[in-house]
């Protein structure tokens, strides 16, 4: 019996278009998902936006639009990018649908009374992050992620007592019940629990929201707070709260949450703690990757260097697009992208090396052996795909496609040794079987090594090179000039 694998991305806010920096989340969660249904197991991958936060109200003000309406665009355009980089969700959530009010209410009411109470606070508001900073927490006045002066903003709201949790938190997390990749992610957290944990916000007013969000349960003048809510995601989207609860209670507790750096902290004290009080197993584990800047600078509207990955795709291709945000972004650290990176990477490791070798063997298996495959032995090998599977499951994705890279480039030093041209000139037919039958065998590695990174490029190599008779495969990769 296989086992289940239930893995979530983050959910993006909508207040406008993605960048490149979302497509690095969606095709990093994607390997992940595609590497766990070849080694068997049930998996299931969820997605999707964030629609409740203010920030998404604020853009639609902005856009003279409706807040649905201004979700509804920029949800289809999320959509629309996990379709073009072939990223295999199972399902897409939405939170302001229905079915996830419903569900983020009945984690609400789950909670223990106890650890929900309602007080007047005054406090540093992020509308970027959607979270309230202490006087410590600032850098130089400004919100550490964003930059910007936070508002200061007073209210009666609910509060979520973390405090109650801190020790249970520390000791999920360094026994590893809950594990944090990278450990230097997991460091973090257990250093900022050990600093001591304050109550947080989980409501604001609904004059404030402008009627936008989740309504708490049993107080019609508030909403939830833009975390509550949206980490209940992760459960509404299995069908938590609904009367169809099969998935929640096949898939959950979550096998891996993927996130960036910057909302650790939510992921990883805030949802334990919040599951844990509503008598809900918590989440296994948790991977934390980092960001993409452009040309060594923050990626940012103001100084518009803000990468659209549509472009990109339509200019390059998914697997192009998807290869270079996993080989040249460090899988746990930031990245940088230049348009010249790119570039560089495309022709060299995608043109150069795996494409033009997939057209030569090709080619020289249609010239000198009539299409027909040669057979032979091919158990020893001076690689292991297990090495690739093994990085994957690490989530050292840069570093599995590295290894990956060993066999390209072995293999095409065996083709620049061996000249199988010679080979064939001097009619030493043995000697060339053995050569183009080997290279046959690694090029057929090669695509089953590269599956969960470029899903269209294997399945062109695995069927061209799989035909009972094999002529020239056109270029995977045409050499970008």
């Amino acid at each position: 019996m296989s086992a289940k694998f239930y893995l979530t991305t983050a959910i993006p806010y909508v207040n406008g278009a993605p960048h490149i920096g979302h497509a690095l989340e969606f095709v990093q969660s994607d390997v992940i998902a595609r590497y766990n249904r070849l080694i068997g197991n049930d998996t299931y991958f969820l997605s999707g936006v964030d629609e409740n936060s203010l920030k998404n109200v604020r853009a639609a003000e902005d856009a003279g639009v409706s807040t649905q309406e201004l979700c509804d665009k920029y949800a289809d355009i999320f959509l629309d990018l996990t379709k073009d980089l072939d990223i295999s969700i199972d399902d897409f959530i939405r939170t302001s649908s229905e079915h996830h009010h419903k569900g983020a209410q009945q984690l609400w009411a789950n909670c223990k009374p106890e650890d929900i109470y309602k007080k007047t606070y005054k406090g540093h508001y992020c509308v970027g992050c959607e979270t309230f900073y202490t006087e410590k927490d600032l850098v130089n006045g400004e919100c550490p992620e964003h930059l910007t002066v936070p508002e200061i903003v007073e209210e009666e709201n609910y509060f979520f007592k973390l405090s109650n949790y801190a020790n249970i938190l520390l000791n999920l997390i360094e026994s590893g019940e809950l594990k944090i990749t990278p450990d230097f992610r997991k460091n973090e957290i257990t250093q900022f629990i050990k600093m001591g944990l304050e109550d947080f916000s989980i409501s604001r007013s609904k004059e404030r929201a402008k009627n936008w969000g989740v309504s708490v349960p049993g107080d019609d003048n508030q909403v939830m707070y833009v975390w509550f809510d949206a980490l209940s995601n992760y459960i509404t989207g299995l069908g938590y709260g609904s009367d169809d609860t099969r998935k929640f209670d096949k898939y959950w507790p979550a096998d891996l949450h993927v996130i960036g750096k910057g909302i650790s902290r939510f992921h990883a004290i805030y949802w334990p703690a919040m599951l844990l009080s509503a008598g809900l197993p918590i989440p296994k584990s948790i991977f934390v990757h980092g960001y993409i800047s452009v040309e060594g600078q923050k990626m940012s509207k103001s100084l518009g260097n803000v990468i659209d990955p549509f472009e990109l795709v339509h200019s390059y291709g998914s697997d192009a697009v998807r290869y270079f945000l996993l080989r040249e972004i460090p899988a746990a650290n930031d990245g940088d992208y230049s348009e010249q990176k790119f570039v560089d990477r495309y022709n060299s490791d995608l043109a150069n090396d795996l494409g033009n070798l997939v057209s030569r063997v090709s080619n020289m298996v249609e010239r000198y052996a009539d299409g027909v495959v040669p057979v032979v032995d091919s158990d020893e090998q001076e690689y292991d795909l297990e090495d690739v599977q093994l990085l994957i499951s690490q989530y050292r994705f840069n570093e599995a496609l590295e290894k990956a890279w060993v066999i390209v480039r072995l293999a095409n030093k065996i083709v620049e040794d061996e000249k199988p041209w010679e080979l064939h000139a001097v009619s030493n037919v043995d000697k060339l079987e053995e050569v183009l039958g080997k290279l046959v065998v690694m090029i057929r590695d090669i695509g089953l090594a590269i599956e969960p990174f470029m899903p269209k490029a294997s399945k062109a190599i695995l069927e061209h090179f799989e035909k009972e008779k094999i002529n020239k495969m056109p270029p995977l990769f045409p050499r970008i000039l």
